[in-house]
């Protein structure tokens, strides 16, 4: 209401992704709570604030509001199903800014963008599809300390039913993830391979004198050091190694060999891990070992080459230009075209 003047009950209860009951009940705690807030019936009414009423938050500065503004754009807030809480307390946060804060810190935070949704090269990020109700059910017995049954679905099984003692909830590059334990031992479980989740009224037992990153730490070893997972070694070109470095579980070793190039010994979840990896690099990177790795690249090379054997509908050997364009290293291709087009 000090943002928009005034409003029906219908307009704020949209607002706010809330009931008109809801709205109404607000209103009148706020009445009771001495706010005064005035009701003008008829067509065109509506609720609104007595002229120069404010709120003030007056111990934040300036680049502590900015820092709180500027949070909206974090991610976790919709893995967590948080949206709508953290646009209602952004609303309150500028509503109760001393006045010679709010437009400052307003403009100063519409300068900063956090995470959006697509890089410069138009790639979009990818969002889990977490149902609002499993990230409702799931935060709730996190907040409650209360166990958890799920509905969960692991890669490349069947969906069963288990019952969980939650710890708390990480997010990690826009994927979320419940910490719990099963019969002492602990669990991650992925928030998007919850089908459904239901709070149960027995309590959660949780490790003592524990913090949640250490624990998400703890886990993160034992999963890099896994038996299951595959050791690589491959050769890059230093200008892209933050790249794979980025999409391996860890990096064991490292050396540079005489041509300037890196080699790496990393680990990987799996061979369809590591070959995903590898793909991404082109001839920036060689797979040297393991040999299975080199020979699923060099499988999926040739089925692609194989699929763009014709361009424009004419076969690859049929022309003497195609012959050339397809023996010439793949970032002088187009190039190469270009000229002959111009020619």
């Amino acid at each position: 209401m000090r943002q928009r003047g005034r409003l029906s009950a219908p307009e704020m209860a949209k607002e706010l992704e809330v009931s008109t009951r809801t709205v109404l009940r607000d209103i009148d705690a706020l009445s009771t709570a001495g706010v005064p807030v005035y009701v003008d019936r008829g067509r065109h009414g509506g609720f609104s604030l007595l002229p120069g009423f404010r709120t003030e938050l007056t111990g934040l500065n300036h680049d502590e509001a900015v820092a709180l503004l500027t949070a909206g754009g974090l991610g976790g807030r919709q893995v967590l199903g948080l949206g709508s809480a953290l646009s209602s307390a952004m609303r309150k946060v500028v509503d109760a800014l001393p006045t010679s804060y709010r437009r400052a810190a307003t403009d100063a935070a519409q300068r900063i963008l956090v995470d959006p949704e697509a890089d410069l090269l138009s790639r979009r990020r990818i969002e889990e599809n977490i149902p609002t109700a499993v990230a409702v059910e799931v935060r709730r017995a996190v907040l409650n300390g209360r166990q958890l049954r799920l509905h969960y679905a692991a890669e490349n099984r069947s969906p069963a039913w288990r019952e969980v003692h939650p710890i708390g909830l990480v997010t990690v590059r826009e994927k979320g993830y419940l910490l719990a334990t099963v019969d002492g031992s602990d669990r991650t479980y992925r928030l998007s391979r919850i089908l459904a989740a239901e709070e149960l009224p027995e309590p959660a037992q949780s490790p003592s004198e524990f913090t949640l990153e250490e624990l998400w730490q703890a886990r993160s070893a034992r999963f890099r050091a896994g038996e299951t997972q595959l050791v690589v070694l491959t050769r890059i070109d230093p200008l892209r190694r933050e790249e794979l470095a980025g999409t391996a579980i860890a990096i064991l070793h490292e050396a540079t060999d005489p041509d300037g190039w890196l080699r790496l010994e990393l680990t990987f979840q799996d061979l369809r891990h590591a070959k995903w990896a590898l793909w991404q690099l082109g001839t920036h990177a060689e797979a040297i070992d393991p040999p299975q790795l080199r020979s699923a690249l060099h499988d999926r090379a040739t089925t692609v080459a194989a699929h763009y054997s014709e361009i424009g509908g004419l076969d690859s050997k049929s022309t003497p230009l195609i012959r050339h364009c397809n023996s010439l290293h793949r970032e002088t291709y187009f190039e190469y075209i270009f000229e002959c087009v111009l020619d």
